[in-house]
């Protein structure tokens, strides 16, 4: 019988011999060649129904900011605790973006339109990639509906060139909303950090003159998409619900940024909101009504596929994703 140092040499023997005398040899880099390339993602759309209604969401990437003083009324350790309970890190925020299709038998609707043109190695402006990933052409688009005119809303109005992103679409717009940043003198009453928001509605919807529709709270848009008013993150920042039959959803745009910080702690008043306290107020009403309801929502900034369900927890509330296997 080997002894235990023999064995030892017999194993290690073997091993080498069953190795391949190539990869033996090979230089790290060889090695790394033969492992293929790096791995990337899948492409970024996700479908479901409501009703007879496809809803695709598409992914437009992420951006990335600093966690300290992104919440307005909440010290940083208390807002870092919120993040580390959903294992998110607590130095840096990442935002996804995520723009909302709905195919219905007389309209192909897109809510908000992302990021746009980007440059290259950016984070975010993925969303016309992962369109054309889904087989969705911008020509096919028959209505751009707006929730509220942030940059990251509405910068894929235009293309890189500065045309049309949607060159066959009527372009919907919340009349309260359309009525806020088109009237220069609110200019001077708007947070500071808005206000570079009047010239750049001016220029996205530029290309658009004559297709624009302004609709009030609760009218149609389209048949089977209706406005609900959602107002305090911007002033006319708006909803729709999307209803087919009795199957129904809703895009809740910005009523909150990440769930995993808004919901649990709807008291939470981010950087953004324009008018926080109503931006407040306006979420707890939204958050209470789908949870009571049990309605299927997608949010923009919720991450990706972006669509789910929001459930009461304490005082607050907590996002639960669409089963995967509901789908198409």
């Amino acid at each position: 019988m080997p002894n235990t140092a023999s064995r030892r040499l017999i194993l290690g023997g073997a091993a080498m011999a069953l190795a391949s005398p190539a990869l033996l040899r090979a230089t790290p880099a060889a090695a790394q060649a033969a492992a293929g390339p790096a791995a990337t993602q899948a492409p970024g759309f996700y479908r479901f129904k409501v009703g007879s209604f496809t809803v695709t969401t598409v992914h437009d990437g992420y951006g990335t900011r600093p966690v300290e003083n992104f919440v307005r009324n909440a010290s940083l350790a208390e807002v870092q605790a919120v993040l580390a309970e959903s294992f998110l890190p607590t130095d840096t925020y990442r935002i996804p973006f995520t723009v909302t299709f709905v195919e219905t038998p007389n309209a192909f609707v897109v809510f908000d339109t992302g990021n746009g043109a980007t440059p290259a190695g950016a984070t975010n402006g993925k969303m016309i990639e992962n369109m054309r990933a889904a087989g969705i052409d911008p020509a096919r688009i028959t209505h751009v509906i707006h929730s509220h005119f942030h940059g990251d809303h509405i910068n894929g109005l235009l293309t890189g060139s500065g045309a049309a992103a949607f060159p066959n679409a009527e372009v919907v717009v919340p009349a309260t909303e359309w009525a806020w940043w088109t009237e220069a003198s609110n200019e001077s009453r708007s947070p500071e950090g808005q206000r570079g928001n009047f010239a750049n509605t001016a220029r996205r919807f530029a290309p658009y003159q004559g297709k624009i529709r302004q609709i009030a709270d609760g009218a149609e848009a389209v048949p089977g998409v209706r406005a609900i008013a959602a107002y305090g993150h911007t002033p006319g920042h708006t909803m729709y619900r999307i209803s087919d039959g009795a199957a129904q959803a809703i895009f809740v745009a910005d009523i909150t940024n990440r769930p995993e910080l808004g919901f649990p702690r709807p008291d939470f008043h981010i950087v953004f909101d324009f008018d926080p306290a109503m931006a407040e107020a306006t979420r707890r009403r939204v958050l209470d009504m789908v949870a009571t309801d049990r309605i299927r929502i997608t949010g923009y900034h919720f991450p990706f596929p972006a669509n789910g369900y929001v459930a009461k927890q304490g005082n607050g509330y907590r996002f639960v994703p669409a089963d995967w296997s509901s789908t198409l």
